[in-house]
């Protein structure tokens, strides 16, 4: 469970309350269990709904009624720009203008990319944000990004996602030297795609000058949870569809394990016996504990938590963002693309205008 600092109290978190599964009511009750850790929130929703089923604490829970949702649009991009009104663009744009440090949206991930895009902004130098997931591998938790934001991606974007992970993974997780990887189909350098390719060259040069995480090359399908690399690299098409396939095996084989364990009294003999070590486990992988997946790449942090989360979900969601601005996530992360000259360069005619007339 992620904690707040008290020194922390500055820092307040937009929320979105709509497009959750079990709905805005849910997302309140996440709320009001990240307040009672010390966090502060400003909540976009429906105001009426939330107020009559949670009890939130006044002091650290603002409520600002934004029933309209347009979590489920079928073009965010279009929904965000022609909706204002909106609960998720009310978040957003609460960001932009300093109101909050921090953004949580509880539904759609395209909404939440358009709307942070269109009000929140992409950072200087950044090509593309990025969503980045800290798999719940037992042990060694795995940085997989992107898993949803980009379809297609250059070599470029992968360089800038490298960085923005590793960032990651030193400032949520502890992890001190990043080891990166790219997701391939094999572990040469020549295997896998010309993208896959030209991106690890690419990181060679750029890791290299960082000096304060380290490259360990292509990383295979089956090598992403065993400890290879603290953070994994790919297009979002591709990650996303990774994601997807692990979520899925996973739910498979804890269903398979219940199945076995009554199947018969002896299988419910020692089901009873494991029972403990299970439940650790079980809560290890539990998806909920991680607070979803981190919106990298924008001038604030964004987090965005799997709409079917539950309460508790929620809050780590809103946790992990709070302590994400607290420690300033995304200034870190600046800083290390800027080390490393991996940020985009406007366009020559920009930086000439910029110059003082005597250069």
């Amino acid at each position: 469970m992620v904690r707040v600092d008290a020194r922390d109290d500055d820092v307040v978190v937009a929320v979105d309350a709509n497009g959750a599964d079990l709905g805005p009511a849910e997302v309140a009750a996440g709320a009001a269990l990240a307040a009672r850790q010390g966090a502060r929130v400003l909540l976009f929703g429906p105001a009426r709904e939330m107020s009559a089923s949670v009890d939130l604490p006044a002091a650290l829970v603002e409520v600002v009624d934004a029933p309209v949702s347009i979590a489920k649009s079928a073009d965010p991009v279009r929904a965000a720009r022609n909706t204002p009104e909106s609960s998720i663009v009310q978040a957003a744009r609460a960001v932009a203008q300093g109101r909050a440090q921090a953004l949580v949206c509880a539904g759609g991930t395209g909404a939440a990319v358009a709307a942070g895009l269109f009000n929140i902004k992409r950072g200087r130098g950044i090509h593309r944000p990025a969503l980045a997931l800290a798999l719940p591998v037992p042990g060694h938790p795995v940085t997989l990004l992107d898993v949803g934001a980009n379809a297609e991606a250059r070599k470029e974007h992968l360089v800038q996602f490298a960085f923005m992970g590793a960032a990651l993974a030193q400032v949520v997780l502890g992890v001190s030297r990043p080891r990166v990887g790219v997701l391939s189909n094999g572990e040469e350098a020549q295997r896998g795609s010309a993208l896959v390719v030209a991106a690890r060259a690419e990181l060679q040069e750029r890791v290299r000058a960082s000096g304060w995480l380290e490259l360990v090359g292509n990383v295979e399908g089956g090598d992403v949870t065993t400890g290879v690399a603290d953070v994994i690299v790919t297009d979002g098409f591709t990650g996303n569809v990774a994601l997807k396939l692990m979520e899925g095996v996973s739910q498979t084989m804890l269903g398979a394990v219940r199945e076995a364990a009554m199947s018969s009294p002896r299988a419910k003999l020692g089901g009873l016996l494991l029972r403990p070590s299970l439940r650790v486990f079980r809560d290890e992988i539990d998806p909920e504990a991680h607070g979803g997946a981190y919106l990298l790449g924008l001038r604030s942090l964004g987090v965005v938590p799997h709409g079917r989360f539950t309460r508790k979900g929620f809050a780590q969601a809103i946790l992990r963002a709070h302590k994400g601005a607290s420690e300033d996530l995304v200034g870190r992360t600046y800083a290390a693309l800027e080390q490393a000259g991996a940020l985009k360069l406007a366009p020559a005619s920009v930086r000439a205008s910029s110059l003082p007339p005597d250069q």
